[in-house]
């Protein structure tokens, strides 16, 4: 008898039953971070817009200490608390972050930038990225929540967020 593979299949995720047990990181810079104090909203879309309730987000920042973790939520949303990073030269101040989620067999790699920061059009990687598509990594500040920063990550579709292949 001929053996034929199988399809690659994911399981799970079980993101939501790691975070019962062993809780979140919400806070990706302690409290004694230097710097501005904000919040980054964000919501994970599938291609169609609808949210998808079982991701996992995972941010650094450029520091020792700055990691955070969270599930999204039915909305698809979760806010990480940090501090508004600073430039390292000669890239523009952006946080990374890592999507997982259902069907994807490795993870995603994208950055948040920060609408209106000057350093922007200077930034090495941003320059790498067709000028059309950039907006898919800018965060906007929201207007009715001082403080609080929005990012959409659209996993595909024509509004697919811009993903570095690392």
């Amino acid at each position: 008898m001929d053996l034929v593979p199988s399809p690659s299949q994911t399981i799970g995720p079980f993101f939501h039953c790691y975070f019962a047990a062993y809780g979140t990181l919400p806070n990706v810079a302690g409290p004694h971070a230097k710097g501005e104090r904000i919040g980054l909203a964000f919501r994970v879309l599938d291609g169609d817009g609808a949210p998808l309730n079982d991701a996992m987000l995972e941010l650094w920042q450029a520091d020792v200490g700055g990691f955070g973790r969270l599930p999204t939520d039915e909305n698809g949303a979760c806010v990480f608390e940090t501090v508004k990073p600073g430039r390292v030269a000669p890239q523009a101040p952006h946080i990374d972050v890592s999507v997982f989620a259902r069907g994807l067999l490795n993870r995603l790699v994208t950055r948040v930038y920060f609408d209106g920061d000057p350093a922007n059009e200077d930034d090495p990687v941003l320059a790498l990225v067709p000028e059309d598509r950039r907006a898919t990594l800018i965060a906007r500040a929201d207007v009715a929540r001082p403080g609080m920063w929005n990012f959409n990550i659209h996993l595909c579709g024509e509004q697919e967020t811009v993903f570095f292949d690392i």
